[in-house]
């Protein structure tokens, strides 16, 4: 069986990263002969990705002014309003390389959570067309990225796996019928525990994740996380870990934590982590930590799943679904709208701090049972292969 994983950016962004060799371990360590590839828009930035049997180029072609294509396509889209052959000429990599395969994954986990997708609507809409099975691997979706369009879409696909209820209980109640609940698979992934930084107090280190990203969103949550470091640093003996976790140009987590350190290492408390550690390296450094403060998913998960309390910092559903789900509630999980209060920030730091050995021991009750469910993914694969 041949199995193809698409919609991948590159593993300049160690959770998509994390996404694809926490995949592969699991495809290869259940299914007996199975081979897998990916389709990825960076293809030079997944070389350490050794487990790999194929990783092939999926960078969409704009269409040259004045060619043939751009021709017909002007013509389509003019007199017709049809885009199909424009967006299958744009992802044609992506078309061309699923046609040997037998199983095509579509990747990414919040790839829906960003407005329409026409592209993407294509590329499934010729998978189905060249009779491979379609399956959306671990995914999110809010209510609030649903449109006639995008559900449309998720019809097509033989299978959807979402990683969280609050996904599974909206694509249900959206009257989709092909969904199952799994959790993310970078539960499951390993970790390298590399040689501990100067600085680091080991059982007392603090990890903090902070996104241009996040940022963007809401630009006041900068000084508020300014103003989170100041009251960690004059409440606790502890060093606080800034942790990138996404290293691409425009969207690099390193530059906004590079600021920070900057501004407080005098202090002699805060140290900075390395910009070009992998997905592995970074979740040995989160393991052995006492707490986590992040933006982004997948540094959570690496808390999350070696029982390290975690405090969220304004995402969408994807991050109130997985808290929900370890926790009964969406625990320590602050929206985009919170996360500019600063002292709402100290005040959740606080109470994770009174709450430590309690979440602590939520999480190793609770972790075991999530990363059963991320083997649940395998399974209703095979389920549908057969």
């Amino acid at each position: 069986m041949k199995i193809v994983m698409f919609m991948h950016g590159g593993s300049e962004n160690r959770g998509c990263e994390a996404i694809v060799r926490s995949s592969t371990d699991l495809l290869k360590k259940e299914i007996e002969d199975v081979k897998v590839h990916l389709i990825s828009d960076k293809p030079e930035t997944d070389k350490l990705l050794k487990q790999l049997d194929g990783i092939h180029d999926g960078a969409a072609q704009p269409l040259q002014e004045y060619s043939v294509p751009w021709f017909i396509s002007s013509f389509m889209v003019k007199l017709f309003k049809d885009e199909s052959y424009a967006l299958s000429k744009i992802h044609g990599k992506v078309i061309e390389s699923i046609k040997d395969m037998d199983i095509c994954l579509s990747i990414g986990g919040d790839n829906y959570c960003y407005g329409e997708q026409p592209g993407w609507y294509e590329v499934n809409k010729r998978a189905k067309s060249l009779g491979k099975k379609l399956v959306l691997w671990g995914c999110s979706i809010g209510e609030e990225d649903m449109s006639e369009r995008k559900l449309k879409d998720l019809k097509n696909f033989d299978l959807i796996l979402a990683r969280e209820t609050l996904t599974r209980d909206m694509l249900i109640n959206k009257g989709i019928t092909n969904v199952q609940l799994c959790a993310d698979v970078a539960f499951t992934m390993e970790k390298e525990e590399l040689p501990l930084p100067n600085g680091w107090q080991e059982g007392n280190t603090i990890g903090l994740n902070f996104s241009p990203l996040v940022y963007k969103k809401n630009q006041g949550s900068q000084q508020a996380v300014r103003e989170l470091m100041q009251h960690i640093l004059d409440t606790t003996e502890a060093t606080i870990a800034l942790t990138p976790h996404v290293i691409q140009e425009g969207n690099n987590d390193y530059e906004v934590l590079q600021a920070y350190y900057q501004e407080f290492k005098h202090t002699n408390r805060v140290i900075l982590l390395p910009d070009n550690l992998n997905a592995i390296q970074y979740k040995g450094y989160i393991a052995r930590m006492r707490f986590f403060i992040g933006a982004r998913t997948h540094a959570t998960i690496a808390a999350y799943s070696n029982y390290v309390p975690t405090m969220v910092l304004g995402y969408s559903v994807k991050s109130k679904g997985i808290a929900k789900d370890i926790f009964g509630e969406e625990k320590l999980v602050l929206n985009i709208e919170q996360i500019s209060n600063g002292a709402l920030l100290k005040a959740k730091f606080d109470e994770m701090v009174r709450e430590e050995e309690e979440l602590t021991q939520t999480l190793m009750q609770s972790i075991p049972h999530i990363k059963k469910m991320s083997y649940k993914a395998v399974e209703y694969l095979q389920e549908l292969a057969n």
